[in-house]
């Protein structure tokens, strides 16, 4: 990414949202960070970003969508990188057992929010002929696994929605891939988890740096990628 890029970080008061927002901050990004609540941005300025702005929204809510990138153009006048970040994960019935309600809630936290942050987004890029979008799939995902159908089927969306935009976009200069997390070790994973050994899951951290590097020019020729990201689990 070029210095003082605008990068905007959905999911961003979460765990991975925050070790991205950190990883662009030290770079000196420009943050938009959308969440549902402000966090602080304190941290993000003095680990060197050049502007932090916060755009509370609901990803469920087209309006809010919109409302908190047309805040981010006002302020910034262009969004240069999109990190799809937000999602959600559940376990869940049977697929046989799974109620309209509970699928629904699924695609929409993760599949959904990429495609009303991506709607609100990719217009400015396609008008500069330039962007970087990094979308959150889930290496579980590759495969079905019992009790996760929902979460899994909306996942694996994201990565085909991610091949689609790659496609779609490619020519106009725009890069769009996924990233493939496993475990990612967070509080709540070890709270959840805790005859687990964190050490062999994925640090936020590091699936920042792989996030930075597919926001950057060095990927400039991958496109529609899905990048597995485990750790040694």
């Amino acid at each position: 990414m070029a210095k003082s890029d605008v990068v905007m970080i959905t999911g961003a008061t979460g765990n991975l949202g925050r070790a991205v927002a950190s990883a662009f901050a030290k770079q000196g990004a420009r943050l938009c960070l959308v969440a549902r609540e402000q966090g602080d941005l304190g941290p993000y300025k003095k680990e060197g970003a050049a502007d932090v702005l916060a755009c509370p929204a609901d990803l469920l809510d087209a309006k809010a969508v919109e409302a908190a990138v047309a805040k981010a153009i006002e302020r910034f006048g262009q969004i240069d990188v999109l990190c799809n970040v937000a999602g959600g994960f559940a376990m869940g019935e049977p697929v046989h057992e799974i109620d309209a309600k509970g699928w629904a809630h699924m695609m929409e936290l993760n599949a959904g929010s990429v495609l009303r942050v991506s709607h609100a987004v990719v217009p400015g890029m396609l008008a500069r002929k330039s962007g970087k979008i990094v979308n959150i799939g889930a290496y579980g995902a590759l495969s079905g696994k019992a009790h996760m159908g929902a979460y899994i089927a909306s996942k694996s969306a994201v990565i085909r929605l991610t091949e689609s935009m790659a496609a779609e976009l490619r020519d106009s200069g725009i890069n769009v891939n996924c990233v493939l997390p496993s475990i990612i070790d967070t509080p709540e994973n070890r709270q959840a988890m805790p005859k687990a050994n964190p050490a062999k899951w994925v640090a936020p951290e590091a699936l920042a740096d792989v996030i930075l590097f597919l926001a950057s020019p060095a990927a400039r020729a991958i496109h529609g990628a899905a990048l597995p990201v485990v750790g040694l689990s």
